[in-house]
């Protein structure tokens, strides 16, 4: 069981400046990039801590955009997807700007209304070797591309550009 250095102590939760809202570990936050022309990164947060100087630092497990992953975006690859990876970090939490929701992609698809917040995952990918798991998703129609819940699924989908 590793110890934790003296002066560090878990926190139950990080109420994120200048706002009321409240992050527990568990929760999925939108970090700051330093580019601000980049997105907010998304993180699931593993654990909070303060260290003797009342730093507060959190343990965050990174989402991956399509992007950012090794293959790059992919046709099928929804707006609002994200892989879990596998890359731990310790930030700042004064870093997180807001909090957010990864979904399932079945509970995604069932959503009503998709706000900003709300985004999905259904694979997990390794930094390291860029490999995913699943390897393989459930695919829709004659051209066996994976789904992607932007794309409303009309008539033929998206087969006619090789058939």
């Amino acid at each position: 069981m590793a110890k934790t250095r003296p002066g560090r102590r878990d926190l139950d939760s990080y109420t994120i400046r200048g706002t009321n809202k409240v992050v527990r570990a568990g929760d999925c936050v939108l970090m700051r990039p330093s580019d601000n022309n980049t997105a907010p990164y998304v993180a699931h947060v593993e654990k909070i801590e303060a260290d003797n100087r009342s730093n507060i630092k959190v343990r965050v497990r990174w989402y991956y955009r399509p992007e950012e992953s090794m293959g790059g975006r992919r046709q099928f690859h929804g707006a609002k997807e994200l892989f879990l990876s596998d890359h731990y970090d310790v930030q700042s939490a004064h870093t997180i700007e807001g909090k957010c929701t990864v979904h399932s992609f079945k509970n995604y698809t069932k959503l009503e209304n998709v706000g900003t917040e709300d985004y999905y995952c259904r694979f997990e990918y390794k930094a390291a070797t860029g490999a995913f798991t699943p390897d393989r998703v459930a695919v829709y129609c004659k051209c066996e591309m994976p789904y992607n819940p932007d794309d409303l699924m009309v008539s033929s989908c998206l087969c006619e550009h090789d058939h």
